[in-house]
């Protein structure tokens, strides 16, 4: 059984670490030139049209946007080779600059398993990660170029990202299991 600990980012605070993602975005790459926003299914998805809106406000251009299903590529669970992948992305990321989206990094293992997946698709120039929460504890050594929040957790604790398009409110949570 796990308990809500605390309310780490809120709505309004939620809104503004994207927005901070989305400007360091710009600044570091300079603008929108061949830049592509691809969220991670779930939750980094409803993130990545986020900032990709945030971008198209500020710039007054619209950067492609896509979602990967990354399921295929998860060295931590079996993966039915009969399930279709669930990904959507109608650009091709060749080339392109490429700015992955997750809600939370933890282990790192999602975003290996979607660097495989997209490289899969064709070789991008670059691959920049772009996290809401950080919360430490890698397994691999990949780092988020984009951070919203860096949380140092428990390994015993469990971060949520609720989103209002999939949870009716926007926040994020520390969870802990009940000792009872």
């Amino acid at each position: 059984m796990e308990r809500e600990k605390a309310i780490i980012l809120d709505e309004k605070a939620m809104q503004r670490a994207i927005a901070r993602i989305s400007y360091e975005i710009l600044e570091r790459n300079k603008g929108t030139d061949e830049l592509c926003i691809i969220g991670i299914q779930r939750r980094g998805v409803y993130i990545a049209d986020r900032i990709a809106s945030k971008i198209a406000e500020v710039e007054g251009v619209s950067v492609p946007v896509g979602s990967l299903d990354i399921t295929p590529h998860r060295d931590d669970m079996a993966y039915d080779c009969g399930k279709d992948d669930m990904s959507d992305i109608d650009f091709s990321p060749k080339d392109k600059k490429v700015v992955l989206v997750d809600d939370v990094v933890y282990t790192g293992r999602s975003a290996r398993a979607a660097m495989e997946a997209l490289i899969k698709r064709g070789r991008p120039r670059c691959i920049q990660l772009a996290a809401l929460v950080d919360r430490g504890h890698r397994e691999l050594p990949i780092h988020a170029d984009y951070v919203g929040k860096n949380l140092p957790t428990a390994s015993g604790e469990r971060v949520r990202v609720f989103v209002t398009e999939l949870d009716g409110i926007d926040k994020v949570c520390i969870f802990e299991r009940d000792e009872k």
